[in-house]
């Protein structure tokens, strides 16, 4: 079944969450490669090892890594400069193993251990304070990475997309107290005096309400 191929799949996969497989994250690749949608030679952080896995497991043949997809490479760790880190939290947002520490307008830091060298802070970062260190110096793919690392990054991962979902349905929650508050009393939050236009208004805001329900009413 391509529930349970997607599993041993995913199982092989490093868990770099890097995205330049072309999916989303290792999960999604591997739910790919399970249905016959993706080639099993576009993970770079496994390299030729990762791809022999692949094909054993898939019966797929071995294949040279797509260059469309990156190299094989020494593993890397991020690192922020700290004299040009602004704290605009933007790559504490981006890394999918929460392996940045940081507060708004205060210096951020790597936890090393946590690192993937998934490369995703970089593009978000606006005064281009973050590089990559070598930390596996000539061992690249498998040789460079541990099934315990990726036992720890998935895990990392699991709990990043479980912690955006709950703060994500916590915002939803306070946004639409928001609009109930603002519902139930038109005239005393709006500017406008119009009758007409605050029921143009009510109108939007009683729509918007019923989205959110829908969309609650939907993940259940």
């Amino acid at each position: 079944m391509p529930a349970a191929l997607a599993a041993r799949v995913l199982a092989l996969l490093p868990q770099t969450q890097c995205t330049r497989c072309g999916y989303p994250d290792c999960a999604a690749y591997a739910a790919a490669i399970a249905r016959g949608a993706a080639a099993i030679n576009q993970c770079a952080p496994g390299g030729a090892v990762g791809i022999e896995r692949l094909a054993a497991l898939t019966g797929q043949p071995v294949a040279a890594l797509n260059p469309a997809h990156g190299r094989e490479a020494p593993r890397t760790v991020a690192f922020i400069d700290e004299a040009w880190c602004i704290g605009c939290t933007l790559c504490l947002k981006a890394c999918p193993t929460d392996a940045i520490m940081g507060s708004n307008k205060l210096m951020h830091t790597v936890l090393e251990a946590y690192c993937t060298g998934c490369e995703l802070c970089l593009p978000v970062c606006p005064v281009d304070c973050i590089e990559l260190e070598n930390a596996s110096g000539k061992a690249t793919g498998w040789a460079a990475w541990s099934p315990q690392n990726a036992d720890l990054a998935r895990q990392r991962y699991e709990f990043h997309q479980l912690r955006s979902r709950r703060e994500a349905e916590e915002n939803d929650i306070r946004l639409e107290q928001k609009a109930r508050t603002k519902l139930a009393d038109l005239a005393q939050h709006s500017q406008h005096t119009d009758p007409e236009v605050l029921d143009k208004k009510r109108a939007v805001i009683e729509a918007a309400l019923a989205r959110a329900r829908a969309k609650r009413e939907s993940a259940q």
